[in-house]
Parts: C-alpha cells; sequence; structure tokens
C-alpha cells in the first residue's frame, strides 16, 4: 500500500444516536477504514446526540497533525445533513484551526460498489436463514435475519 499523506486528517461522521451500540458501530468502521486505508489520522464523529462532535474530531486530527481535514458523511443518500448540517458544522469548526484546508464528500449515493455491497448482505442474510452461514455481524445473537411467515 503506498504511503498516505501524513497530514491528511479523515473524519467519518454518521448522525449520531441515543443507543450506544449504534454509536459504538462506527467505531468499528473507523477503525476498519483506518486499517484498510492506510492513513494514520481517522477520526469518529457524530452529527448530533452523542460525541465525539464534528468539532471535537476536527481538533483531534489537528492535534494529530493534520493541515487537511476530509470530512466523510457516513450517509447512504444525499439530503439536508449532507447539503446543510454537516457543511455548516465542519466549517464551524475549522474556525477554530486557522489555514487548516478542509472538504466535505459526497456519501455513499449511487456509488458502483453499493450494488455488489446490496446483492452480498442479501445472499448472506438469505443463507444465514438456511442455516448455511454464520449469523452477520450485524445479527448475530438476535433473531434477526430469519425468514418469516406473515402470521409470525
Amino acid at each position: 500500500m503506498p504511503a498516505r499523506n501524513p497530514y491528511l486528517g479523515i473524519i467519518l461522521v454518521d448522525h449520531g444516536s441515543r443507543r450506544a451500540e449504534s454509536n459504538d458501530l462506527l467505531m468499528e468502521v473507523v477503525e476498519n477504514f483506518a486499517a484498510a486505508s492506510g492513513y494514520s489520522i481517522v477520526e469518529p464523529a457524530h452529527m448530533e446526540l452523542s460525541e465525539p462532535s464534528i468539532a471535537t474530531a476536527f481538533r483531534r486530527c489537528v492535534e494529530r497533525g493534520a493541515t487537511t481535514v476530509v470530512v466523510f458523511p457516513y450517509f447512504l443518500l444525499p439530503g439536508r445533513h449532507w447539503d446543510e448540517d454537516i457543511p455548516r458544522l465542519a466549517a464551524a469548526a475549522a474556525e477554530n484551526h486557522p489555514g487548516v484546508r478542509y472538504l466535505v464528500t459526497a456519501p455513499f449515493g449511487l456509488h458502483p460498489l453499493m450494488a455488489e455491497i446490496i446483492q452480498q448482505r442479501i445472499e448472506h442474510c438469505l443463507n444465514h436463514s438456511h442455516g448455511k452461514v454464520a449469523a452477520c455481524e450485524l445479527c448475530a445473537g438476535t433473531d434477526r435475519c430469519e425468514l418469516r411467515d406473515a402470521s409470525d
């Protein structure tokens, strides 16, 4: 893997939840992304309802040496949060760090790999419902991903 820009900070930001389990999943996403991508400065952020906020994550990136911060909305589709809220929060965070540039990327949207990911998830869940594979990381230990009749 080629060396990544050591001065580039990445923030993966989701909506945020009152449920700790949901917020904890973002940390797993961040850890997986950091390991797979080779970026040395990767921070989680929640847009609202929980910490760390975008401002906190931005500050942490700068403290770790980032001179450019890329904010990736971990959202499926564009909407008001991507169009208004996240850029506003990123701009407010950047005001506290003169000289640090930032960019808010597009969310997943219509990325060509989304169809492949959807297909993989569907096939895995169907195979699990037929007892052919273990439950996925999200359904493990639950009764999700089981075929049901309308009367269930």
